[in-house]
């Protein structure tokens, strides 16, 4: 057995170990990954309160907001016309891991990604509309009708053959080249979907039905990730896939995020019907926590935040999965324009003292050495009994011997020292110590010209397109 495949055997191991006592443990590191010291006599890892993250795919970011980040956020993600920011960052915090923008799955030909005839120099794409267009037109996807395939939402995004070998490597040579020429530290793959149907009621030729046409992609995605992964890894660069239905196919988050990690962009909140949070049926949960357990790659999390619920579920759901590379985000806008940070990140729950529980009524909690979470991902109410002196983050006020959580919510209790006030989700425009948005009713460029892409705003530079959707 080579050392790495034995180093994964027992990182898989320790993490089996982790979920169900408090022991900890290390293993061999791939090329690339952003794990703890290789020194087996070393500090172990700590599972902390999720760190925040920033995906900012959305405006572009304005100097404050770099220096809040280089502050705030152990990971930022940026659009590929966003190198300045990426060589700011990098002058502010040298261990900020800075990520760029990708899509797997399409070619985009809206005001930015083409000027004139020609591509864009600097896409959120591996592969150029023209460029496909011109060399290997055959790369596009096509209905049974010889149709190409746009995404219905998002006008000018091209369905590409994702299972395709040759457009697989020709993605992932000039991924690569553009990285490591730019110096990011790797990745983040939108769209690693396992279903057209969210962008488009197409059905791929040489399929008889959207299910056979799911499955091609599927299939082929999982061989795209393999090819990108290892091409990334050959030149010590990251790879986070922004995985989508992964609790429709069991395993399929632990073979997407064996990289460097993944991203789950519809975290905490969906509803199956029932009352009862989908992230926590099926495989899904499991498979999130082995990999938080584990250590030694990024869980990428973010809630969309209409109010205090769903900021308060949100993170104290992350809270759970607590790692050294576990981060949270919630999202406020779907389209990303606003930096966000939530009090909630502030509320210092320290270091988890033990891995998250499921009581018999079907809550799970967790202790920290500042405090406490519980999450009620039921269809019904549920009294939790939390540990004594600790006071809700929602207000300061002290918490009592048993509380009701309801349906679908969860509480965040911390030391009396550790209180900052009524948590909410500050936005650039709200907040005082963070960062401040670009000025209202601009789009960041020079031009004025717009193109709204799946809840990003785009112009004459490529921002980036949609994100994975919700089932």
């Amino acid at each position: 057995m080579n050392r790495r495949r034995a180093g994964r055997v027992l990182g898989l191991l320790c993490a089996a170990a982790l979920l169900v006592s408090s022991t900890a443990c290390t293993s061999g590191l791939a090329l690339g990954r952003p794990v703890p010291p290789q020194d087996p006599l070393g500090p172990l890892p700590k599972p902390l309160a999720p760190c925040g993250w920033w995906y900012g795919i959305g405006e572009p970011p304005t100097n404050r907001e770099l220096a809040f980040a280089a502050e705030h956020y152990g990971l930022v993600v940026l659009n590929a016309t966003e190198t300045w920011a990426l060589r700011r960052l990098r002058q502010l915090n040298p261990k900020v891991k800075v990520l760029v923008y990708k899509d797997f799955a399409s070619a985009r030909n809206y005001p930015g990604t083409v000027v004139g005839d020609a591509d864009a120099p600097l896409l959120p794409t591996g592969i150029g509309y023209f460029k496909a267009e011109r060399e290997n037109p055959q790369w596009f996807a096509v209905d049974a009708r010889n149709h190409r395939i746009e995404w219905t939402a998002y006008p000018k995004h091209w369905q590409m053959t994702v299972w395709d070998p040759a457009y697989q490597k020709a993605w992932s040579e000039a991924v690569v080249t553009e990285v490591v020429h730019e110096g990011w530290d790797g990745v983040l793959a939108d769209n690693d979907f396992s279903s057209l149907r969210y962008y488009s009621p197409a059905v791929l030729k040489g399929t008889l039905s959207a299910d056979e046409s799911d499955r091609m992609i599927r299939e082929g995605m999982d061989r795209f990730l393999t090819t990108a992964g290892d091409a990334l890894h050959r030149a010590g660069k990251m790879l986070i896939p922004n995985v989508s239905e992964s609790h429709l196919t069991a395993g399929r988050w632990t073979a997407h995020s064996r990289y460097d990690g993944a991203m789950e962009e519809n975290f905490g909140l969906r509803d199956n019907g029932t009352g009862e949070l989908l992230t926590f049926t099926g495989n899904e949960w499991k498979e999130l926590r082995s990999q938080a357990a584990l250590g030694e790659s990024w869980l990428l999390l973010i809630t969309h935040t209409k109010g205090a619920r769903e900021e308060r579920l949100g993170y104290a759901t992350a809270a759970l999965l607590a790692g050294p590379y576990t981060c949270w985000s919630g999202a406020s806008t779907k389209d990303y324009r606003n930096p966000d940070w939530s009090e909630y990140q502030d509320a210092k729950l320290g270091e988890a003292t033990e891995t998250a529980n499921r009581l018999p009524s079907g809550v799970w909690d967790r202790r920290f050495t500042g405090g406490y979470v519980a999450v009620n991902p039921t269809g019904k109410a549920v009294r939790v009994s939390p540990p004594p002196g600790l006071v809700n983050v929602d207000g300061g006020v002290a918490a009592p011997d048993s509380i009701e959580l309801a349906s679908g919510d969860a509480v965040v209790l911390v030391n009396p020292s550790g209180t900052t006030g009524t948590a909410r989700t500050t936005t650039p425009t709200t907040t005082t110590t963070g960062p401040t948005s670009t000025t209202a009713g601009t789009t960041g460029t020079t031009t004025g010209t717009t193109s709204t892409t799946a809840g990003t705003t785009s112009t004459t530079s490529t921002t980036a397109g949609p994100t994975s959707p919700s089932p």
